[in-house]
């Protein structure tokens, strides 16, 4: 944690990604450092455009940052993501950044909207 802020990189801009990107967004004590998706179209991407927040089509050039990361936000549901992550983490020795699971971030979103959100591959519906 730098400046008393949290520093977190997204990956995955879709539908799971772009309601907790926002909220992520308007929190005073969180950086966002940037956001990766290979849809450049996709609605997270979208929106940290509009926020000034980096993007790429790469999300290891913003793993790399190593350290300075506090916490990665995977939200793909691709596991060779998940896996590729925990390689690089260990290879790396960093023992700092936490790499968190999608369905945390559900759990995340579903507390702040009071009912949980039933998620599927690709799409997020709101019950």
């Amino acid at each position: 944690m730098k400046d008393g802020k949290i520093s977190i990189v997204v990956i995955g801009g879709g539908e799971t990604g772009a309601p907790l990107l926002k909220q992520l967004a308007e929190a005073p004590f969180v950086t966002v450092l940037g956001v990766a998706d290979l849809q450049e179209d996709a609605p997270g991407v979208v929106f940290a455009c509009n926020q000034n927040i980096p993007t790429t089509t790469n999300f290891m050039e913003l793993v790399e940052r190593g350290e300075e990361v506090d916490i990665i936000i995977e939200v793909t549901g691709v596991p060779a993501v998940r896996e590729q992550l925990r390689t690089f983490m260990q290879e790396s020795n960093n023992n700092h950044t936490i790499i968190m699971h999608e369905m945390i971030a559900v759990l995340m979103m579903s507390l702040s909207r009071g009912s949980l959100i039933d998620m599927k591959h690709g799409e997020v519906e709101y019950n």
